[in-house]
């Protein structure tokens, strides 16, 4: 099993119970960036995943496509989880950077936080629904 095949398996069966194994995956000092958290160090890591816990309901990813060259990873995923009694579903992707032992240095994960998240809440939604028609080309 690869390091990517390892730290998606993880991820695919990730829960509070499992969180204490982050530090088998991240580097002490790995640096983990998303459209609303940049942090550094697995228990800060962590501390975003307890947030995610504590805040959604359900909340698992769904993995779909890799790719892996050299140290590094891209991973496209599929993030579901309920809020407010309301399912919701995030498509995104990852790029992930090992070192030479195996472990995460770098996780970014890159989504588009107006179109995936914002623009489908009820009170925010219709005007980024709104700012998007406005910048779109009409072709």
């Amino acid at each position: 099993m690869t390091r990517l095949d390892a730290l998606l398996d993880w991820y695919s069966t990730l829960s509070p119970a499992t969180l204490a194994q982050a530090a088998d995956h991240y580097h002490c000092d790995a640096l983990f960036k998303d459209p609303f958290n940049e942090v550094a160090g697995v228990v800060a890591i962590v501390a975003v995943f307890e947030h995610m816990f504590s805040t959604t309901d359900h909340p698992r990813f769904i993995l779909h496509d890799r790719i892996m060259q050299g140290q590094q990873a891209f991973v496209t995923w599929t993030f579901e989880f309920g809020l407010n009694g309301k399912p919701y579903s995030i498509r995104g992707a990852s790029h992930i950077k090992f070192n030479e032992h195996g472990m995460v240095l770098l996780h970014r994960d890159y989504w588009d936080a107006a179109e995936e998240l914002f623009q489908k809440l009820p009170l925010v939604g219709a005007p980024v629904r709104w700012l998007r028609a406005r910048f779109k080309v009409s072709i």
